[in-house]
């Protein structure tokens, strides 16, 4: 299947993601527009606010899209995952250009025509509206087309925090290594770019007070909030199968509607979103929240682990651990299979000597988590010659099949280990934490919806090791549609 059978065949989904991609874009611009046109306005009046005004608009111009994601998911009010903070993100990005141009375009006006006007008796207001906006219009409309360029394509960026849009294909493409999924996500979305280019300019001529009323209405029907189950994921293939499963599973079992966010980031922005209310459940491993969240020593008594996290996450967050699926996803050492028959490997202390020759690569969260490189390297005394290559977990399989990397760390239940001809060498020294996998709720959405924890519950022991990886297999070997593979195991199970 091609790029083009793919987008065709997912044409229902491709056609949501667009609206939600346009939507974002949208409103980010009438309110970038809303607060950029007063301030140009403001600068060409008093212009000893000029400075100040556009050295913040610079500024923030320059903060990386996603370190301004990481920055306002943490605040109140405007941060957290989804739309909103991508709409806030947006805004900010593209204040520059419309300030900027708004500036230049009124201060460009021929000062004679201002005598004029004022000969005439005009106000400043009245020569503000009749006389200087309507000439300098052409450079002001200039100034938005640019920034609505631009917001094109940093919001889709946007879909690491949930805010979903065409980069949902663009982040799942990257953690399937499929560039069939990517393309359907970056070339819609460069389309929409050159659209909004080349429309925008029609609308500058002919249209542009009706543009106004389309944004407004947009701005308008995006501030509904309906009543559903909202299920997140983290960003990668088994997380994303997880997240499907789980909103299935309610949707077979209760009918109500599920919003899905599928793909955020790591460990710590479900865990938020959780605590925040901007999702209502997602399934976590036992491991990670024992190390990554509660800050409790590794310990490798799978019982002990479970209970020790139901304990706490009750009393600290008012969120309950509902039944483990029935996996372990554990971490897992992988290296090249040809390698490791080459050499005679089974376990990493073998590999450990053969460490000083290779190159490491990890995923962001296992480079900084108590249970991750740190440690491992210290148990096995692993010595690289150099630092490990950090990189997107899903990209870490693909550059050792390609001889990029040597020595990789994964997950146990990974689809790709096979389907790269990679391998899993042995934990001899027992290093590695459990990782059970269970879903993680709310207890208000738990005592609003018994339903839903009950639905919950029936997942309880369903998923074993080799099923889990079938799955992850199924999506990432055979690029499978997530939401056909989850469908075909709930129909059988």
């Amino acid at each position: 299947m091609n790029v083009l059978d793919f987008m065709w065949t997912h044409r229902a989904e491709m056609f949501q993601l667009t609206l939600e991609h346009l939507v974002m874009v949208g409103v980010s611009i009438a309110i970038a527009t809303g607060i950029g046109l007063p301030l140009g306005i403001i600068m060409t009046r008093h212009t000893r606010l000029s400075r100040p005004i556009m050295t913040v608009a610079n500024v923030v111009q320059t903060v990386p899209s996603l370190a301004l994601f990481g920055f306002l998911i943490p605040l109140p009010f405007i941060g957290g995952i989804g739309a909103r903070t991508a709409i806030v993100a947006l805004v900010l990005y593209s204040l520059l250009p419309i300030i900027r141009n708004t500036f230049i375009g009124i201060s460009g006006v021929d000062p004679a025509i201002r005598e004029a006007g004022r000969g005439m008796g005009m106000t400043d207001a009245q020569l503000l509206w009749k006389v200087e906006i309507p000439l300098s219009l052409g450079v002001i409309f200039a100034g938005i087309r640019v920034a609505t360029v631009i917001a094109v394509g940093v919001a889709t960026i946007a879909a690491a925090i949930g805010a979903g849009g065409l980069g949902m294909y663009i982040f799942r493409g990257v953690s399937m290594v499929d560039s069939r999924v990517i393309l359907a996500g970056a070339i819609p979305a460069a389309g929409l770019a050159l659209i909004a280019d080349f429309g925008l300019g029609a609308v500058e001529r002919r249209f542009s007070k009706l543009l106004c009323v389309v944004l407004l209405c947009v701005s308008l029907v995006s501030c509904s909030h309906p009543d559903r189950i909202v299920v997140g994921s983290k960003n990668f293939t088994e997380q994303v199968i997880l997240g499907e499963l789980v909103a299935q599973q309610i949707e077979r079992k209760t009918h109500l509607p599920v919003d899905r966010r599928l793909n955020l980031g790591g460990t710590l922005v479900c865990h938020d979103a959780l605590i925040a209310g901007q999702i209502d459940t997602y399934v976590e491993y036992t491991g990670t929240a024992l190390t990554a969240i509660l800050k409790l020593p590794p310990s490798t008594d799978s019982r002990n682990v479970y209970e020790a996290v139901g304990s706490a996450y009750q009393s600290r967050f008012a969120l309950e651990w509902t039944e483990q699926l029935g996996f372990n996803d554990t971490f897992a050492i992988i290296v090249r299979k040809d390698d490791a028959q080459r050499l005679g490997l089974k376990t990493i202390s073998d590999a450990a000597p053969h460490t000083s020759k290779w190159v490491a690569g990890f995923g962001y969260e296992f480079m900084e988590r108590e249970d991750g490189y740190p440690g491992l390297a210290k148990i096995y005394n692993l010595r690289f010659p150099a630092a490990p290559r950090v990189m997107d977990l899903g990209l870490t399989y693909k550059a050792a099949a390609e001889h990029q990397v040597d020595f990789i760390a994964g997950n146990s239940t990974d689809g790709l280990i096979n389907a790269l001809g990679l391998t899993v060498l042995e934990d001899d020294k027992h290093y590695f934490a459990p990782y059970d996998a269970a879903p993680v709720i709310r207890d208000a959405v738990v005592m609003k919806h018994p339903e839903v924890r009950e639905a919950l519950r029936q997942l309880g022991g369903k998923i074993s090791d080799e099923q889990m990886r079938k799955m992850n297999y199924a999506v990432d070997g055979e690029h499978r549609d997530v939401k056909d593979v989850v469908r075909d195991f709930l129909d059988k199970n």
